[in-house]
């Protein structure tokens, strides 16, 4: 497989890995009500993902930088909101 096609898989993945986090996001925005949500879990996917996004630089992983930093600022919102609202 060409690169370019292995790229846009890792982008395509990424993606809609990352848009699973938008409605949870609305939906906690609106509702600012977080009780469901573990804070444990959250603060551990956040590490995670910052973790990944610094992986993803050190072997220039465009796929892997674009949708962890997406991911991550998506996530924050919604451990921020986690915090905020407990």
């Amino acid at each position: 497989m060409a690169p370019d096609h292995i790229t846009l898989i890792g982008l395509a993945a990424g993606m809609l890995t990352t848009a699973a986090f938008i409605p949870q996001v609305i939906r906690t925005w609106r509702t600012r009500s977080t009780k469901d949500i573990s804070l444990g879990m959250f603060v551990a996917f956040c590490a995670g993902i910052a973790l990944w996004t610094v992986y993803g630089f050190l072997i220039s992983s465009v796929p892997v930088i674009v949708t962890n930093c997406i991911t991550f600022i998506l996530a924050s919102i919604i451990l921020v909101l986690k915090i905020r609202h407990k």
